[in-house]
């Protein structure tokens, strides 16, 4: 009887199992097999023009390696931190008024209120260093 009763809760669980098995089976062959089909039908014949850097159709002058201003960089991460923090405040702010409804709005706004406060310390941290100014002058 109790072998009995182990067999049919371990049958059931594998069950469950058994179409997300066969789905990453699939999914690593389709990938395997996609990449071998790849490989076999791809050219192989590399020449001067080929290994070439693509610039948009146009013939490349000079070398590859070339100065590039960091500042567009400092800028997209600060675009990336303040786009995040729209993407965390827009759900909190979409269920505010449920929340005070249930007495908990004096401590969301707390919350929201000390994030925001972080993230506007934060730029004018970054505005106060210059790291905003595209052209940054490092004379004193």
């Amino acid at each position: 009887m109790n072998a009995a009763v182990s067999s049919s809760v371990t049958s059931p669980s594998l069950h469950v199992l058994t179409p997300l098995i066969v789905f990453m089976v699939i999914a690593v062959l389709l990938f395997g097999g996609a990449l071998l089909v790849a490989y076999l039908i791809s050219p192989k014949a590399p020449s001067r023009q080929k290994s070439m850097i693509y610039e948009c159709g146009e013939i490349p002058v000079g070398t590859a390696w070339s100065m590039f201003n960091v500042r567009f960089y400092v800028i997209g991460l600060v675009f990336i931190v303040f786009d995040v923090e729209t993407a965390l405040l827009i759900p909190v702010a979409s269920v505010y008024r449920t929340l005070v409804a249930e007495g908990q709005g004096l401590y969301v706004f707390i919350i929201l209120i000390s994030f925001m406060a972080v993230i506007i310390e934060g730029l004018a941290y970054l505005w106060k260093k210059g790291d905003l100014d595209w052209v940054k002058s490092y004379k004193k």
